[in-house]
């Protein structure tokens, strides 16, 4: 550290010095402690060595003299306008290949310092104050007698105002796209504060600049401008509000990402350039404490990193300011090409509405009564006897022996069509109902610590999908069963052979046993789908709302000719209600019929194995065999079916609950407390825990909740 020091040039414009002298500070193996000693250690040296100080502060006056600032400070962390997808191409390519960098510019004179991606951990791991003493000992340097005045604090200020003029354009750009129109259209009705904003900037820039230039003494108060960027917030902040109910896009969710970050950062400028501003902007994060001409110890001498004189007992807010926002800056430029951040930025709020609709559509599938799971019961069953058919017609598919790809889009129509026509019919399969309940329980969860639920509350929701799911699932096998076995037996006795030989029976019962084949793994793929196809749903209720599907439809004059214009209208409101299940089943269907050609195609185990088809496959070998089954053979299979639900049911849980506590950005860590009052419920009324309350207990709870809401 010693000898770089000895070796700067104090007129030199390179950054390699530099760059050596950061890699001594640098610490191995992303070790805090010794980052923290290293500074530490400059430190003291530069204060045993004032001559090394003052080279090392006129070296990088000269640095940064001869370098752009504006880019550093308005783009470096902040989304670009070219869009999601655009940017995740330049991402993964610039990962592979990164761009060209010219160190004239500041942002990437800065790529060739601080290169490596973990950078910016052990500059945090640093205390602020270690950075702030060697900041003081480099900027209070005693200078020798010639040294000469220097323009660095005038080129990083007038970076900086040329980076407020800059993101004041961009959000005002931004704030005039048509997507958020189309999200509030109100913001039509009176004057845009994206617009306004961007004048009260240009009047405030032009105010400082004759400030700079001596014509006036003081540049204006901008809280005016501050309450212009409030209400941008404002509009921000409603237009994700109203996403919930009129759908949002990834597109939109860039946008506003890229909206807020750009009003972040010109707030944090403002705050650094300008005396009259009080209060430190939230979560304030730059580079060095730059500090406005009207600021108390300001020279022109100085770095840009300007501190106050060491005589004063507190560190300035602004320095504080201007500390946090170098640590933002550096974070964000090593993070810059990271294809995870970008996704996190911007999928949330897609993400939540995806999940949001998944949740509503689960409400449908969880039953407050026994009438409820009489009712529940009914629907599954009706999907069970459509199921027996569906696997039928796919043996039968089986016979044509059609090429892989062929018989794919053979059995993945099979499934799509079955599975729609439940939809249609308004009958439940019992293993799509996890990956939607699972986000309605998540909703409940509205406390990132679990503090505030009503865990009585909270098991009594998960209680009831309990239940529920349980009578679903009987309810699809136990009418999958004997619709498998009623049509084996009836094409039997209509063509006088089995559905199936007795190769391809056994053949069926071997698929399901789950002790000598991967069955439980396959049907942990298909609970993979039925999550998959949770999402598909959601994200198709979520785009019906956004595109205003109904409305497209019902202007269709195609249509209102061929139908009429009450029926189209019909047809539009229902297809705006049922887009994402419609949507949502059919791509289940592709993902069950092709996950085994897939596999076959590449050499790879992959196949699906769901709880009622391996139901209704049971009873079709059940038949072929002529019910000659040993009971090993049944209880061995009877296991499988048993195993292969609960798996299903599982995976496809686990994940939808995971994937809408992500996205609520909730962090559920008090399970045992659910657990005990799900006990608790279980010991008091275990009758009603299984098979839910009596109708008329919950005739008798509705007038008494609503005179305790009364009260």
């Amino acid at each position: 550290m010693l000898a770089i020091l000895e070796r700067i040039d104090p007129h030199s414009d390179r950054i390699d010095l530099l760059v050596e002298l950061v890699c001594s500070l640098r610490p191995r193996r992303r070790d805090g402690g010794q980052a923290r000693a290293n500074v530490r250690t400059l430190t003291q040296l530069l204060k045993g060595n004032p001559q090394q100080a003052w080279a090392l502060r006129s070296y990088i006056v000269t640095l940064l003299e001869n370098r752009r600032h504006t880019s550093l400070y308005s783009d470096v962390g902040i989304l670009s306008n070219d869009g999601f997808f655009t940017e995740l191409k330049r991402r993964i390519a610039y990962r592979v290949l990164p761009p060209a960098l010219d160190d004239i510019y500041l942002s990437d004179a800065l790529a060739g310092v601080l290169y490596a991606e973990d950078d910016h951990e052990w500059i945090r791991a640093v205390p602020d104050a270690d950075w702030l003493a060697l900041f003081d000992v480099v900027a209070y340097a005693p200078p020798p007698e010639d040294a000469k005045s220097d323009r660095a604090r005038y080129v990083t200020l007038t970076g900086v105002l040329d980076a407020i003029r800059t993101l004041s354009c961009r959000i005002c750009a931004l704030g005039l796209e048509p997507l958020l129109v189309h999200s509030y259209s109100e913001i039509e009705d009176f004057d845009s504060p994206f617009l306004m904003q961007n004048i009260e900037v240009n009047g405030y820039l032009d105010a400082y600049a004759r400030r700079l230039d001596g014509v006036m003494e003081r540049p204006d108060d901008p809280r005016h401008l501050l309450v212009m960027l409030d209400q941008c917030d404002e509009v921000v902040a409603k237009i994700r509000r109203n996403s919930l109910s009129v759908g949002t896009s990834v597109a939109l969710t860039y946008v506003l990402v890229a909206i807020t970050q750009s009003i972040a950062r010109l707030r944090k400028l403002l705050f650094l350039v300008d005396t009259s501003v009080a209060a430190v902007p939230p979560t304030v994060s730059a580079p060095v404490a730059l500090e406005s001409p009207d600021s108390p110890g300001y020279s022109g001498t100085m770095l840009p990193a300007t501190v106050p004189q060491p005589a004063q007992p507190h560190v300035s807010e602004r320095r504080a300011a201007a500390l946090a926002l170098a640590q933002e800056l550096i974070e964000a430029h090593n993070t810059k090409y990271q294809v995870g951040g970008l996704f996190r930025q911007n999928i949330h709020l897609l993400a939540r509405n995806v999940t949001e609709n998944a949740s509503r559509t689960g409400e449908h599938y969880i039953a407050e009564s026994r009438a409820g799971l009489r009712g529940m019961f009914g629907a599954s069953a009706g999907a069970g006897f459509i199921v027996g058919f569906m696997a039928m017609f796919k043996i039968l598919l089986g016979y044509l022996r059609a090429a892989p790809l062929v018989e794919s889009f053979l059995f993945s129509m099979n499934y799509s069509l079955g599975f729609m026509l439940v939809h249609m019919l308004h009958w439940t399969i019992a293993t799509k109902q996890p990956a939607m309940t699972a986000q309605r329980i998540a909703a409940g969860l509205h406390s990132r610590d679990g503090r505030g639920i009503d865990f009585d509350s909270m098991a009594e929701l998960v209680n009831k999908v309990f239940r529920t799911q349980i009578v679903s699932v009987l309810g699809n096998v136990v009418v999958a069963f004997p619709t498998a076995l009623v049509i084996a037996i009836a094409v039997q006795q209509m063509t006088g052979h089995h559905l199936v030989n007795v190769d391809k029976a056994h053949h069926l019962l071997h698929d399901i046993d789950p002790f000598h084949t991967p069955a439980l793994f396959y049907a942990a793929i298909a609970g993979v789908w039925l999550f998959v196809a949770g999402l598909i749903s959601g994200y198709y209720d979520n785009k019906a709302l956004y595109t205003r599907m109904g409305l497209r439809v019902r202007q269709l004059r195609w249509l209102r000719w061929l139908l009429g214009v009450e029926r189209s209208a019909r047809v539009s409101v229902y297809v705006e209600n049922n887009l994402g299940g419609l949507m949502g089943n059919f791509f289940f269907g592709i993902l069950l019929g092709t996950t085994g050609t897939v596999g076959y195609l590449l050499g790879l185990p992959l196949d699906i194995r769901h709880v009622t088809f391996s139901t209704a496959n049971f009873a079709t070998a059940l038949v072929a065999l002529d019910y000659q089954m040993s009971w090993q053979m049944i209880a061995n299979a009877t296991a499988g079916v048993a195993l292969i639900g609960a798996v299903n049911l599982l995976v496809s849980f686990n994940l939808a609950l995971w994937v809408a506590l992500r996205a609520r950005n909730i962090r559920f860590t008090r399970s045992i407390l659910l657990m005990r009052a799900l006990g608790r419920r279980f010991l008091h009324a275990p009758l009603d825990f299984l098979f839910g309350p009596r109708d008329i207990d919950v005739i008798d709870v509705a007038p008494e909740a609503q005179r305790g809401h009364s009260k």
